[in-house]
């Protein structure tokens, strides 16, 4: 037995009906999907390849094992910064591991290391003490002239570093550099951190 109240009939199943109208929205629904997924692939191919540190030459920064992404694009329409945490090939060698390090000096630009601390064009680089003083200047003991596209790079762990003062990496050109560290995951990957 049906049962109506004030003319509504509560038993009765409600036709179902797919309009055109219905087709056109699932349609451009889906064709919002698909071009959010290439967005979201072309985005990640760009910004978000991601490697993982190898060694303590970075610490406390950047620990080993741990996962950063790698913005490609920056470097193809400005200049690497002095400051700037860096992934390149040692000697543009593509079959070696990628190494992560700070830009220090820049193209143009004299970079010795005395007295344990580097010297930018003979005068002292100010690095408010962030550092320890460096116990082995490496190729660095004689003053390097950078040309145009080289930079020479350290890692924050001053004394536990491979880095351009070793024969193995020295000058660094643009050329070896497989983009700028933009963003590190924590060991717990619960928490993100931006690169400093």
């Amino acid at each position: 037995m049906s049962r109506r109240y004030n003319g509504l009939d509560f038993n009765r199943k409600p036709q179902t009906k797919i309009s055109g109208e219905h087709i056109r929205e699932l349609i451009s629904w889906l064709f919002w999907i698909v071009i959010s997924a290439v967005i979201a692939f072309v985005i990640m191919y760009v910004y978000g390849f991601r490697t993982n540190v190898i060694g303590n030459s970075m610490e406390p920064d950047l620990y080993s094992g741990q996962q950063i992404l790698i913005d490609r694009l920056t470097y193809n329409v400005s200049m690497p910064k002095r400051g700037d945490v860096v992934a390149f090939v040692p000697n543009g060698n593509e079959d070696t591991h990628i190494s992560v390090k700070r830009i220090i000096g820049l193209p143009g630009e004299k970079v010795m290391i005395k007295d344990g601390y580097v010297y930018i064009d003979g005068v002292l680089l100010d690095e408010a003490g962030a550092y320890d003083k460096i116990a082995d200047p490496g190729i660095l003991e004689q003053e390097i002239e950078l040309e145009e596209d080289q930079f020479i790079v350290l890692g924050d762990n001053r004394n536990f570093s491979e880095d351009s003062r070793s024969g193995n990496i020295g000058v660094i050109e643009s050329s070896y550099m497989v983009g700028r560290v933009w963003f590190k995951l924590s060991g717990n990957l619960e928490q993100l951190g931006i690169v400093r």
